[in-house]
């Protein structure tokens, strides 16, 4: 905000002032209006003054000198019409939205009818922007995007990449990683080794999930980053900036299900069982994140496609790394 010009920042202040996701902040102020009561040489005349600043000329809104909308008309009827004629006489009914109308609802509208500007007024019917159609269709792809990502394990950034915080990238999606079940259906390898704890049996128990845990923060972690390069929000001279913010990531998700790991294990065994599956969280997080981060600005870096290359290499390096780290963290905590 600081960096616009006091008129843009006027705008953007209007923008800014209607509820997130409507249509309000998606709209454009700029914009060239007519008046009922003038003839279509002061309309034309009008549009050649301000067109440059509007965001759409092909469609004129109409309003009264109160603001109130009244209806549309055409550049391509201004042009074609008797210039001594008042516009009223080729004004049509408006399709218009109200500022606070769900933007995506609104943008499909728009889409679905063919307007080239829809008009938006307030709640009083007065004229406040316009929503073309290329901001409409904009809109829709957005909201495409954002399904597309919450039907898989990650939430999309609604910042670029690099300036996002931790805890947006953090999304509750991204928390809810799906680890691959154990096979056991009717639970006697679980009964066995709580009736005969033996702690390398309790620590076979948890491999598929200290697996799973490191190959879908990976695969999110990179999923994220190939999405940022194909928005050019990051680039591949980026790479240690990615790695640094991934590896903080890594680290949020792992406190968290380190922690439910270390609640869980504790209570099924022993605290000491719990210590090493919830450090084992952790370091596999951590690792995960910052290793799935990096491959994608590598893989364009040499030519590879990020979205090809990354998601086998990170599920075979997450699979082999996890199951070192964690061996090597019950070697140290439990002495075997």
């Amino acid at each position: 905000m600081q960096q616009l010009s006091p008129a843009e920042r006027e705008m953007a202040g209007v923008v800014l002032g209607y509820p997130r996701r409507s249509v309000g902040r998606r709209m454009s102020p700029e914009l060239v209006h007519a008046y009922p009561d003038e003839t279509v040489t002061e309309t034309l005349d009008r549009v050649k003054t301000r067109g440059h600043d509007a965001e759409t000329i092909y469609t004129v809104p109409v309003i009264d000198r109160a603001r109130v909308l009244v209806g549309v008309v055409s550049l391509r009827d201004l042009l074609l019409a008797d210039p001594a004629a008042s516009v009223e006489t080729i004004t049509t009914r408006p399709i218009f939205a109200h500022a606070d109308d769900e933007a995506e609802t609104t943008a499909q509208r728009c889409v679905d009818r063919g307007i080239l500007a829809m008009p938006v007024t307030d709640r009083e019917h007065r004229l406040v922007g316009v929503l073309t159609i290329d901001d409409a269709v904009e809109v829709i792809e957005q909201a495409r995007d954002t399904d597309e990502a919450r039907a898989g394990p990650r939430e999309p950034l609604e910042q670029p990449y690099l300036v996002a915080s931790i805890l947006a990238i953090t999304r509750p999606h991204r928390v809810a990683v799906r680890p691959r079940g154990v096979r056991d259906p009717d639970g006697e390898r679980a009964r066995d080794l709580r009736e005969h704890p033996r702690r390398d049996g309790a620590l076979a128990l948890f491999i598929p999930l200290l697996t799973g845990i490191g190959e879908n923060t990976g695969s999110q972690a990179a999923t994220t980053v190939t999405r940022a390069l194909a928005v050019d929000d990051v680039a591949p001279r980026d790479v240690f900036r990615v790695a640094a913010k991934e590896m903080r990531v890594g680290i949020t998700l792992g406190v968290i299900l380190g922690l439910a790991g270390f609640a869980v294990a504790s209570a099924m065994y022993d605290t000491d069982i719990g210590t090493v599956i919830g450090t084992t969280i952790l370091a596999v997080c951590t690792m995960a994140a910052t290793v799935g981060g990096i491959m994608p600005p590598i893989a364009k870096s040499i030519g590879v496609d990020p979205a090809v290359f990354s998601t086998p290499f990170i599920s075979t390096f997450c699979d082999a790394a996890g199951l070192i780290i964690y061996f090597s963290i019950a070697k140290a905590v439990l002495g075997i």
